[in-house]
């Protein structure tokens, strides 16, 4: 069905998937494409610039805005997480009236069962995330293999700053053959430089501005890694979030980019990758950056 709410705007908005995968229906052809944006809503500059590019490289896009339960191991960081649908379609209105926005219920996602598969990414799943939110990823496997069979996307679009996930999405791909090109796009950053998150709305305002502190660690820890050691990098990060009572370091970790393994020594031409999450409050914020 179509949203009642949101009626004087020109855009699709579907909150079943009976209806969407109706209408798409409708509207594929034999040389059509489709892009594909999945989000959890709360949309930032990030997302809509996954969605521009979609509109620009496809057909006809879709963007899903769904807080997939399956995939928080913290029940309090699922109840908190920001639920903002009428914003959300008002700046995509901005964008454009031909975004075709599928805004399901738990639900309609999936149908009474709210578990996940068990997945086999070939280790990705254990790493970082993985290894700090238990589950996390069956989660993620779950909704995106689901949103796959019902959008049946051509393009899919991912940002890098959830570079272990899209990865991990690359992967599921691949496993499951299933006929989606999964195009990873680059981290969008605040004024400060913080990496956009959704999670941004729970900080105030001057946790915010301090938290500009994650991207110059890691930029600095880039220049160290270098000239030097793993290990000597790993310890400068660690010192420095210790010098900063405000925030809490979870993890930081130096990594092949291709396995997402730990390392402790370098490979020429082997491509690394650094991954940190942080706690300000009980906000969690990750962010990444290449080594190269």
């Amino acid at each position: 069905m179509f949203a009642q709410n949101f009626n004087n705007t020109a855009m699709h908005i579907f909150y079943g998937k009976v209806a969407l995968i109706a209408y798409l229906k409708t509207i594929k052809t034999a040389n059509s494409t489709i892009g594909f944006v999945p989000t959890m809503g709360a949309l930032h500059q990030g997302h809509l610039a996954l969605m521009q590019r979609s509109l620009k490289e496809n057909n006809d896009t879709v963007v899903s805005i769904f807080v997939n339960p399956t995939q928080f191991n913290n029940p309090e960081d699922l109840e908190k997480y920001p639920r903002t649908l009428e914003e959300d379609v008002k700046k995509m209105r901005g964008l454009s009236d031909k975004i075709i926005l599928y805004a399901p219920s738990v639900e309609d996602i999936y149908e009474g069962n709210t578990i996940s598969q068990t997945f086999d990414f070939d280790g990705l799943e254990n790493q970082m995330e993985g290894k700090f939110r238990p589950g996390h990823f069956n989660g993620v496997g779950t909704i995106v293999k689901r949103l796959f069979e019902i959008v049946t996307p051509t393009n899919a679009y991912f940002g890098e700053k959830d570079f272990q996930q899209l990865q991990i999405v690359k992967k599921l791909v691949e496993k499951n053959n299933l006929p989606v090109n999964v195009i990873g796009c680059p981290i969008f950053r605040e004024e400060n430089l913080l990496a956009m998150s959704s999670r941004n709305e729970r900080l105030s305002a001057e946790e915010r501005k301090e938290a500009s502190i994650i991207y110059k660690v890691i930029t600095e820890a880039k220049e160290i890694f270098q000239k030097g050691t793993p290990e000597e990098t790993i310890k400068y990060v660690e010192d420095a979030f210790k010098d900063n009572p405000r925030f809490e370091l979870e993890y930081f970790v130096i990594a092949d980019e291709s396995t997402l393994l730990p390392i402790d020594h370098k490979i020429i031409d082997k491509k690394y990758r650094a991954f940190i999450a942080v706690f300000v409050n009980s906000i969690r914020l990750i962010d990444t950056i290449s080594l190269n």
